[in-house]
C-alpha cells in the first residue's frame, strides 16, 4: 500500500513533465554526470524547459559541474524548491545539502527515501524534459527511479570504449530491457583525444567500443564524445562560469547527440498523437 501511495503521489507531482530520461551506466567514471549536465544545459539553451535530478547521493557532482551554489528552499508546505539556474533549467542534488568533504554514510532504505522525496515533494512544475543522473550500477538508486517514475521516456546508456566498461554496460542494457524501458541510445564518451600539437587523434581508451556494442545488441548509437581537456577545465569551474560553446570540439560532437535526443522525443510524441 505504501508503494502504491508513493507511486500515485509521484505521478501527481510529475504530471506537468512531458519527457523523463534516465542517464545510466554499469561502470563508474564513464562520464554520466557530464552527459547529464551537458544534455540539460544545451536543451535549456534551445529554450526547452528542463529539470535535472541528481540521484547519485554518495557522489553528487551536478552542482559542482553547473557551478551553482545556492541552496534549495523548503516552502511553507514542506515542498522543496529546486535551484533555478536560469528560466529554462532547474536542478536538485544531495550535493546542495552537503559540505564538499562530507561523506553520506547511508544504507539502501535511506537512499530510496531521499530519492522518493525528491520525486514527490520537489516542485518541478511544467517541464519539457526531466533528466535523471544516476550512479553506476543497477542498484537501489536507478531501480527506484525505474520503478517509481511513471512513463519513463527512455534511458541513455553511457560507456567508454574499453572492454572493461563495455562488459559492465551490457548489464545496464539488460537491466533497462528487463524493466521494459526504451533505450534512446548509447553514448561513447572519452572517445579519442586530439593532440593539440600535431592534430592526430590518440585512442586513449581504445576506440569504437560503443559503436560495436550498439551493433551487437541492436541498440541505437547516439555518438562519440572526444576526451577534451578544455571541457574538463570548464566543468571543474562550473559550466555557468566557463566558456562552453561551439569553439570546443566536444560541444560540436555533443550537439549532434542532443539533436538525436530531440528527434527521439518528437517521434515519440507523433506516435502518441496517432494512437
Amino acid at each position: 500500500m505504501a508503494f502504491e501511495q508513493e507511486l500515485e503521489e509521484i505521478r501527481e507531482n510529475l504530471k506537468g513533465v512531458k519527457n523523463k530520461i534516465i542517464i545510466i551506466s554499469g561502470k563508474g567514471g564513464v562520464g554520466k554526470t557530464t552527459i547529464a549536465v551537458l544534455l540539460s544545459y544545451i536543451l535549456a539553451m534551445r529554450k526547452y524547459k528542463v529539470g535535472l535530478l541528481d540521484i547519485d547521493v554518495h557522489g553528487p557532482n551536478v552542482a559542482k559541474m553547473l557551478g551553482e551554489v545556492d541552496e534549495p528552499v523548503v516552502d511553507g508546505n514542506n515542498k522543496i524548491i529546486p535551484v533555478e539556474v536560469n528560466e529554462d533549467l532547474k536542478f536538485l542534488s544531495m550535493g546542495l545539502f552537503l559540505k564538499e568533504s562530507d561523506p553520506l554514510i547511508w544504507r539502501g532504505p535511506l537512499k530510496v527515501k531521499v530519492i522518493v522525496q525528491f520525486l514527490k515533494d520537489a516542485v518541478w512544475g511544467n517541464l519539457d524534459l526531466f533528466i535523471i543522473d544516476s550512479p553506476p550500477g543497477t542498484g537501489d538508486e536507478p531501480l527506484t527511479v525505474c520503478q517509481l517514475v511513471p512513463d519513463l521516456t527512455g534511458a541513455i546508456i553511457v560507456t567508454t570504449p574499453q572492454e572493461v566498461a563495455i562488459q559492465d554496460v551490457k548489464r545496464s542494457i539488460s537491466f533497462v530491457k528487463q524493466l521494459n524501458i526504451n533505450i534512446i541510445g548509447i553514448v561513447e564518451n572519452m572517445s579519442g583525444f586530439i593532440c593539440p600539437y600535431c592534430g592526430k587523434e590518440v585512442a586513449l581508451f581504445k576506440k569504437d567500443g560503443g559503436i560495436r556494442l550498439s551493433q551487437e545488441l541492436k541498440t541505437p548509437f547516439l555518438g562519440r564524445i572526444p576526451f577534451d581537456p578544455e571541457l574538463i577545465e570548464i566543468l571543474d569551474k562550473g559550466i555557468l562560469k566557463g566558456n562552453f560553446g561551439s569553439n570546443l570540439q566536444s560541444y560540436r560532437a555533443f550537439k549532434h547527440i542532443v539533436e538525436k535526443v530531440e528527434d527521439f522525443v518528437k517521434e515519440r510524441k507523433e506516435v502518441e498523437n496517432i494512437s
